[in-house]
């Protein structure tokens, strides 16, 4: 997929390779347009891009997935430097900025492209989100939510969604976002 190589808001490259030390998240919340705009500003995320994962088609094409047919989800690759950002605040971010018990959907964006995911990269990482969830599970739980239905995967091949997606909402500010959380701060218990 031919896309841009820098950054549609801050210039830095958005594919590899990365300045020594960065990570990786990819997670998937609903709309892409939106989950990445929560991302892209946030000091120590060095950059972002928007793509599809956990689907069964190579090089999916957005029309494909919007079908249903090829099992990917919307997803955000957030590129981080853990010195500035910890992964900890990422998954915040995350758990708050959409509603992790919708199932295969999100508001009024419906279907398997909107559902909620999270890809690690190691066992230790899958600890952390673990661990988040849990304590996000509480917050929800006493706000009357149900449980969270977050699906959790080790990385996967990301497939770079066509230019015009990247970075959208900073290239069209009035775009469609459908996402809004659910109204629940993530609140630590310690």
């Amino acid at each position: 997929m031919e896309i841009a190589q820098t950054h549609y808001v801050n210039g830095n490259a958005v594919m590899p390779p990365y300045p020594e030390g960065c990570l990786e998240l990819i997670i998937g919340m609903g709309c892409f347009w939106g989950a990445e705009k929560l991302f892209w500003h946030l000091e120590g995320v060095y950059s972002t891009s928007v793509g599809y994962t956990g689907g069964s088609k190579k090089e999916p094409t957005y029309k494909e997935v919007c079908t249903g047919k090829t099992g990917h989800t919307e997803a955000v690759m957030v590129i981080y430097q853990p010195e500035k950002i910890s992964i900890d605040t990422l998954l915040k971010v995350f758990w708050q900025g959409h509603d992790p018990t919708q199932y295969m959907r999100q508001g009024h964006d419906v279907g398997t492209q909107y559902r909620s995911a999270i890809f690690y990269s190691d066992q230790a990482t899958r600890e952390i989100i673990d661990s988040t969830k849990d304590e996000y599970q509480l917050n929800l739980s006493d706000s009357g939510f149900g449980e969270i239905v977050t699906e959790m995967l080790p990385i996967q091949t990301f497939y770079y969604a066509e230019d015009y997606h990247q970075q959208y909402l900073a290239k069209n500010p009035d775009g469609y976002c459908g996402l809004g959380g659910c109204g629940v701060t993530f609140k630590t218990s310690t």
